[in-house]
């Protein structure tokens, strides 16, 4: 999962894609990048960190331009190299640079057909690179020595042709304009904002509203599942669909954890998709379980208080802070090994005592995933004094691995893989544990957007929306993804590469 935000404006956009990037910092926190252009030229700035210490006044000093991109990263295959942050370049058609959210299926593939039939060079075990040398190829196709919007677009449809999987890009073509497209799934997100000045229309892609809303942009609408939007510079917006059979599937993990629930994606407040979670979820509680005798309602954190608030309103008992968070410390679940992240979970968060002595205490999270997480929560309430400890997901159990996009682990480190719920209670140490359906989980989001049919649930139900994921695909992904693998990667990457400090200037040939 990563966040991508790219501006076209009448002024310079430096401080416009830093801010935005700094909104959209949960979405990743691995990388961070931003490539600029001005009057032919590109400047280019990334590397390992957060956004605060990627970027310093003298970096931002030379990110001149009134076009830009902007990206933060979590590796979907664990790497943490400075080499694969976004966004990437290319110099051939025109200079175009692309960032990107989401995961390519077929990248083997496509690599080796990049290197056999289009004759081109991958860098990087990225497959946002794949993509932008996709993209690329399509535009160069066309053999014209400046580009049109129709041009732009046919490369966008020749990419959805080509690529199988869920991406949301944003591609910069040096002193043209940008484009916004969407796989023809719409699985990874992406939003489309305007803002009305004195020298003219400016306009903002950004991967959630919350980054539009803090910047000034009026949302326009979401890029649709298969569309590609252009600004031009000079000429304003165009818009096209470029898929053949385009079917609205959006990823429904994004509304369970990812997206802030401030932002609105698909036109679905993910913050009322969160209270509709806890309703149901309470519902349920209310239905199995009558006579419950749970004192407090307690979450874990933040994505889930919402869930956690509405589901003691609907119970009638209860909500209760009960863990106090360290904000300083980065999301657990897109840490890129088991080591730290159990050494994170004790210094992110601590005990209220007097919230759980005596009590019956009902703890709620938005997933479980590997469940080591939940476990340590559930032994921190207990040494809080709590008389029984239950815990409720908002999500069903994570059982499969994504492929589009979110680092879920192997599937055996899975705690929801091969188990049932009475087991997964035993292993985490809950005294009762309760799980969303996922028939509630779909029409709690559905219902703030009636037109979207379908949702991937794949993490959930092991179906996979674009029907190309074979069980060959799974067992390779299951390789690169455990922790094992992880870990080992971090310690040849750390003996490898060095921090690049440089802004690093970008020349257009043209």
């Amino acid at each position: 999962m990563c966040g991508i935000v790219g501006i076209v404006a009448k002024s310079n956009v430096n401080q416009a894609l830093f801010d935005a990037l700094t909104i959209l910092q949960h979405r990743g926190q691995d990388a961070a990048g931003m490539v600029t252009s001005d009057q032919g030229r590109l400047f280019l700035r990334k590397d390992n960190g957060l956004v605060r210490d990627v970027f310093h006044t003298r970096h931002m000093r030379r990110l001149i331009g009134s076009m830009g991109l902007g990206h933060v990263r979590y590796p979907t295959a664990g790497c943490s190299s400075s080499s694969e942050a976004q966004p990437f370049y290319v110099n051939s058609p025109y200079g175009i640079s692309l960032a990107h959210n989401g995961n390519l299926t077929n990248a083997e593939q496509l690599k080796e057909d990049l290197f056999r039939d289009d004759l081109r060079h991958i860098n990087t075990n990225s497959d946002s690179e794949i993509l932008l040398n996709i993209f690329a190829h399509e535009l160069q196709q066309q053999g014209k020595l400046r580009a049109t919007e129709e041009d732009v677009f046919y490369a966008v449809a020749g990419v959805h042709r080509r690529c199988r999987g869920g991406y949301a890009a944003v591609a910069m073509i040096t002193g043209f304009g940008i484009v916004g497209f969407r796989d023809p799934y719409g699985i990874r997100p992406l939003i489309l904002g305007k803002r009305e000045t004195s020298d003219g229309d400016e306009y903002m892609f950004a991967s959630e509203s919350v980054a539009l809303d803090a910047l000034g942009f009026k949302i326009v609408r979401d890029v649709a599942p298969g569309e590609a939007i252009f600004i031009d510079a000079k000429k304003g917006m165009f818009a096209k669909q470029c898929a053949d059979n385009p079917i609205y599937s959006p990823c429904i993990f994004e509304y369970v954890y990812f997206a802030r629930p401030d932002s609105i994606m698909d036109g679905v407040s993910v913050y009322k998709s969160r209270l509709r979670m806890g309703e149901k979820l309470a519902q349920k509680i209310k239905r199995i379980k009558p006579d419950h005798d749970i004192d407090v309602v307690i979450p874990i954190p933040d994505t889930s208080r919402t869930s956690a608030l509405q589901m003691a309103n609907e119970l009638g008992v209860k909500y209760r802070e009960g863990f106090i968070k360290n904000r300083y410390i980065a999301r657990t679940f897109i840490m890129p090994g088991q080591k730290q992240r159990k050494k994170s979970v004790k210094q992110k968060l601590n005990a209220i005592d007097l919230e759980f002595k005596g009590k019956n205490v009902m703890l709620v999270d938005d997933s479980i995933v590997r469940g080591t997480t939940s476990k340590q929560i559930i032994d921190m309430a207990r040494q809080a004094g709590a008389n029984k400890v239950y815990f409720a997901s908002a999500a069903p159990p994570v059982r499969y691995p994504n492929v589009y996009g979110i680092d879920m682990p192997s599937v055996k480190e899975l705690i929801g893989h091969d188990r049932d719920e009475k087991q997964i209670a035993k292993a985490i140490g809950a005294d009762w544990l309760v799980y969303q359906d996922i028939e509630d989980l779909i029409e709690a989001v559905q219902k703030g957007n009636k037109l979207i049919k379908h949702f991937d649930c794949s993490c959930f139900n092991n179906e996979y929306v674009t029907g190309d994921v074979s069980a060959e695909y799974l067992t390779k992904i299951e390789n690169l993804r455990n922790d094992s693998a992880k870990e080992q990667q971090d310690k040849e990457e750390s003996g490898d590469m060095a921090k690049d400090s440089t802004i690093i200037e970008l020349h257009n040939s043209a």
